[in-house]
């Protein structure tokens, strides 16, 4: 007991010095070289003008919404495995944030003139037609995935089903956009930190990480579901209450880091299978573990589609795409 426990305070502060870590990089890095330096003068006060315009302006808010987006989407796609029961249970997979890209576009279609005008109360707008449409893909794939309870291998079949219906339905709406707005929503729909700034920051930060803080106080409530309905309800537990519960905090965190981040898929599946394989199957351990490793990733990749082929950017979601892929294959080989 005292062994897991203190491996789990070494892998939290791990991952926490590597955040940071991270986090002090993605401030250098650019076309506009700092050195850590003058980060730090900056960061103090002490920099030029031209310097505070970059990190202040440009670069943290980007750098923030990569850290929330990256813990919610891991947090999201555990508690969704954990509901489920279903290892391969994950926003991206089960629809959830194509329905959220799919009604945001739709707003955009209808109600902005380009994508790059968004601002004022479209901002605040924005985190709330994700969450209608993250609401509207979970009801669907949870309706017609119902037959007297849920199957996991149903639901995953049923969740692939609906998003590729939203992605279809996403491509008629595309096709009739000015070339520029398709580009731009093909780029975020890959997953793109593009609203990069504070008003944005402002407008989701608050949320996510309000709704990561409940998940972890829930943590209780999924180990006892992880157990079985029958187990679960002879233990006392109102099972079909929790798991509404549990299946809303799952649905808003994705569909709020859709509206942040655009689609960003398999990285709700990968940090908590890693975190389960590093500390184990609790989820009060499990769940830190796999938000602060769905930061370090999500950071990473950013870092890596921002500079690899500078001055031109690589999606992040792509990014994330291309390294979860082989291991995404290698759990669908290894479920029965």
């Amino acid at each position: 007991m005292e062994r897991r426990l203190s491996q789990f305070i070494v892998w939290v502060v791990g991952l926490i010095i590597v955040n940071t870590g991270l986090f002090l990089w993605s401030l250098n890095l650019g076309s506009i070289q700092i050195s850590p330096a003058e980060v730090v003068q900056t960061i103090l006060g002490e920099g030029n003008t031209r310097q505070e315009l970059v990190l202040f302006q440009f670069r943290l808010p980007g750098i923030i919404i990569a850290l929330l987006v990256g813990m919610a989407l891991s947090v999201s796609g555990a508690v969704l495995q954990g509901v489920t029961r279903n290892d391969l249970a994950e926003p991206g997979i089960l629809g959830i944030n194509t329905g959220a890209g799919f009604v945001v576009v739709l707003y955009i279609f209808f109600f902005q003139s380009s994508m790059s005008s968004l601002s004022g109360w479209s901002v605040y707008l924005l985190p709330l037609f994700a969450l209608v449409g993250a609401f509207l893909a979970a009801l669907l794939v949870y309706a017609l995935a119902w037959d007297r309870g849920i199957e996991p291998i149903r639901l995953i079949l049923v969740g692939i089903g609906v998003n590729a219906g939203f992605s279809a339905a996403l491509i008629l709406f595309q096709v009739q956009m000015n070339p520029q707005d398709f580009m731009q929503a093909m780029v975020w729909l890959s997953g793109d930190i593009w609203s990069a700034n504070w008003s944005f920051v402002g407008a989701t930060a608050p949320w996510i990480i309000l709704l990561i803080i409940y998940s972890l106080y829930k943590t209780s409530a999924i180990n006892v579901l992880m157990l079985g309905d029958d187990l679960a309800k002879g233990l006392g537990a109102p099972v079909e209450r929790e798991r509404r519960i549990l299946l809303l905090l799952a649905v808003s965190l994705a569909g709020l880091s859709v509206a942040a981040a655009g689609g960003i898929a398999f990285l709700g599946l990968v940090a908590p299978h890693m975190a389960r394989r590093i500390i184990g199957p609790k989820y009060e351990r499990m769940l830190p573990v796999s938000a602060l490793l769905g930061a370090a990733i999500l950071q990473f990749a950013d870092i890596i589609g921002s500079n690899l082929v500078a001055p031109a950017e690589i999606p992040v979601g792509i990014v994330v795409t291309v390294v979860s892929t082989p291991y995404f294959i290698y759990l669908l080989m290894k479920t029965k």
